[in-house]
């Protein structure tokens, strides 16, 4: 499926595209809030600056994708791959992260703000700038720890 597929189907009032095939797409800047893009493969995709807010993204393979900037607030993100993205910048407040594997992510000014972050893996993620503020946190694994030197939270 390539951009301009999504974005017709989108505008005609399509919103399920579970298991869509979008690997290396150039989605960057698209409108997907609301979709449906669960177990979707979006490995190596462009999403920088794409508004997928209150999207479901459940099982998705989004590993080595670019969501610099991207809107996720309030996304189903549970089980998903994160493997070496780049969220910098990404807004992701009250997103549910439950079991997202963020290894070696780019989180760098990223916004977690109220988000459910529980049982993450997190090891080697860069969490420069990042804001936690109540995010939950409980059994985030990292291979160092979650660090609050360069991190902004008040999560549990």
């Amino acid at each position: 499926m390539k951009k301009l597929q999504i974005l017709q189907a989108y505008a005609s009032g399509q919103r399920d595209f579970q298991q869509a095939a979008l690997h290396q797409a150039d989605l960057e800047e698209v409108n997907l809030q609301q979709a449906n893009l669960s177990s979707a493969d979006l490995s190596s995709a462009d999403l920088s600056h794409a508004n997928l807010s209150g999207a479901n993204l459940s099982r998705a393979n989004l590993s080595n994708a670019d969501l610099t900037n991207a809107d996720l607030r309030s996304a189903d993100l549970s089980e998903v791959n994160l493997i070496g993205a780049n969220l910098s910048g990404a807004k992701l407040g009250r997103a549910n992260l439950f079991q997202a594997d963020l290894r070696s992510a780019i989180l760098t000014d990223a916004d977690f703000t109220g988000a459910n972050l529980e049982d993450v893996d997190l090891s080697g993620a860069d969490l420069s700038g990042t804001n936690l503020r109540t995010a939950e946190l409980s059994k985030a694994a990292s291979s160092h720890g979650v660090s609050r030197r360069w991190v902004s939270w008040s999560g549990h």
